[in-house]
């Protein structure tokens, strides 16, 4: 798996608007906010495939994040 997920996720944890927008997005159309990564992912230069970033959310022990993927769990 490529450490960009890593390094995108950072970033948009970082980012709490950015974050919000996405956890909405997710909600509404979960394959939506997973293309919104990967091409947010292309324009900071951390490209990412879908599955990377479904592998890397996946393996997280982050109690957040594992909330958001449960609400998100249709398209992630």
């Amino acid at each position: 798996m490529s450490d960009n997920a890593a390094d995108l996720y950072k970033r948009i944890k970082a980012d709490p608007e950015m974050t919000q927008r996405l956890f909405c997005q997710a909600l509404q159309d979960p394959q939506g906010a997973l293309n919104e990564i990967c091409e947010l992912g292309s324009k900071l230069d951390l490209p990412v495939t879908s599955d990377e970033v479904k592998a890397y959310l996946s393996g997280l022990e982050d109690s957040d994040t594992k909330q958001w993927l449960i609400k998100a769990r249709g398209g992630l």
